[in-house]
């Protein structure tokens, strides 16, 4: 809980605080890492994040997701890794438990808007623009700029 990376003049130390801690948790945590104020990860022990990229202020994600190089994320976003099961009509939802954990992977040289939600098991692909508060729920091609509720593509890079 220490202030963020951008709090004037000991940010930057604040910054070098959470890496060395996290770098140690992690299982694997690149060079010139940034994991933000507030961002909760559960243990930890099996995430991945590459060279240059961050975990955004008060981000939610899950204790095995895959971050590659280069991924900017801004805050609020959540990562879910799965959902309550519903396929019985005969029981009650919440009497039917969760599905199965999937994993979200995220690639190289994307750019992560404030506030997304990430239904589980969501793969980004490599130099994707993910635009604010959209609702990814289904994979999309690389290079793309996807925004909105539901996710849809909005445009190529070029």
């Amino acid at each position: 809980w220490l202030p963020s990376s951008m709090f004037p003049f000991l940010g930057p130390l604040f910054k070098k605080c959470r890496y060395f801690a996290c770098k140690h948790i992690f299982t694997y945590c690149g060079r010139n890492v940034n994991i933000e104020r507030g961002a909760l990860f559960g243990s930890g022990f099996k995430l991945k994040i590459g060279e240059n990229s961050g975990i955004g202020v008060n981000c939610v994600v899950p204790s095995d997701i895959e971050i590659g190089d280069n991924v900017l994320m801004g805050p609020c976003c959540f990562f879910l890794y799965r959902n309550h099961a519903y396929i019985s009509k005969e029981k009650t939802i919440k009497s039917q438990g969760y599905t199965e954990r999937e994993k979200t992977i995220i690639g190289n040289d994307v750019w992560i808007g404030r506030e997304l939600l990430f239904t589980p098991g969501r793969v980004v692909a490599d130099g994707t623009v993910i635009a604010a508060r959209t609702c990814m729920c289904k994979d999309f091609p690389a290079y793309s700029v996807v925004g909105g509720n539901p996710a849809r593509i909005l445009k190529k890079r070029q």
